[in-house]
């Protein structure tokens, strides 16, 4: 299956006796192809995921067809070496790059939530017995891009989301990035503040600080967007750099450091060079480094970092 982007269909009056099901089997031109979809989740009934394919649909009704990015859906595993840290009501992992860590469009379950959900549920205590029934209920304490590697922290208890949230919203939690970007920037220590906001086209982009608060065509407004830089390393043409956002939007790092001229090495939607040094780079060089908050059930101070990226020793 190639990766031509979503199909988006209005039932037509002469359509509406049929099922969604023979709806996609058509635009997709094979049945079997569109039960693959609509296995993994990727069929949509007016913007809701498709539950009962076998139910006629209505005239005037749109169906969405949302296929993998180059055709190919992951498998998305997960063991106990990918653990950083664990308790009752944590698990924080090393998440790899090129993995997505909640359901997409195009695939309800093969994410890193859904493979440490499915870790959790199905582990052992060394003799094919579940070490202790547990029903999960994970949730994502906050969230890494695709491509973007090291800790990420889930709850594995509902009660202490709030707590969470609060060290959140109060800036109690302290995250550390390294990364490697194009150019050496001028100073060796550095703060960016910005605007952040979503232009038109839906992409999200570095706005004047003065706009701060400035409602945008699609109803929100732009944020205020902090983050300090330091300079690790210099390397001529690159530089590795250790970034501690202040605040937390998305695609924060990438946007900050491709509005200084010095984006990420491999980050191509912003701007970074896709090699570097005759080496091809197959994702952006940014890699989650340490984890800090207040522990949400204790109060006592938690720590978490993961092992360098094996692309700190390309330099």
């Amino acid at each position: 299956m190639r990766d031509e982007g979503p199909i988006r269909l209005i039932v037509a009056p002469g359509d509406a006796a049929k099922t969604v099901l023979q709806i996609a089997a058509e635009a997709l031109g094979a049945e079997p192809r569109a039960r693959d979809v609509l296995a993994h989740g990727g069929l949509w009934l007016n913007r809701a995921r498709v539950t009962d394919p076998s139910a006629p649909v209505a005239a005037g009704a749109t169906v969405f067809i949302h296929r993998p990015p180059g055709g190919v859906y992951a498998e998305v595993q997960f063991d106990a070496g990918t653990i950083l840290y664990e308790d009752a009501d944590l698990i924080a992992v090393n998440k790899p790059a090129g993995v997505y860590v909640e359901a997409t469009p195009w695939d309800a379950w093969n994410h890193l939530r859904g493979a440490v959900e499915r870790f959790l549920t199905e582990r052992t205590d060394g003799r094919g017995v579940l070490s202790a029934p547990w029903q999960p209920a994970l949730h994502l304490v906050h969230r890494l891009d695709r491509d973007t590697t090291g800790v990420l922290l889930l709850s594995k208890d509902p009660a202490v989301n709030p707590a969470l949230q609060r060290a959140f919203e109060s800036g109690a939690v302290h995250k550390e990035y390294l990364c490697l970007c194009a150019g050496e920037p001028a100073a060796d220590a550095f703060v960016v503040e910005t605007g952040h906001g979503r232009a038109r086209q839906g992409l999200f982009q570095v706005y004047p600080l003065e706009e701060v608060g400035r409602e945008l065509p699609n109803g929100a407004r732009v944020k205020l967007m902090v983050t300090r830089f330091v300079v690790e390393r210099r390397l001529g043409d690159a530089a590795l750099l250790r970034a501690s956002p202040v605040t937390g939007r998305t695609h924060q790092i990438r946007l900050h450091l491709a509005h200084l001229g010095h984006p990420l090495l491999g980050d191509t939607r912003y701007g970074g060079p896709a090699a570097w040094r005759g080496r091809a780079l197959s994702h952006h060089l940014l890699h989650a480094a340490r984890l800090a908050l207040p522990h949400p059930r204790t109060g006592a101070p938690l720590a978490i970092s993961a092992p360098p990226p094996v692309w700190i020793a390309l330099p």
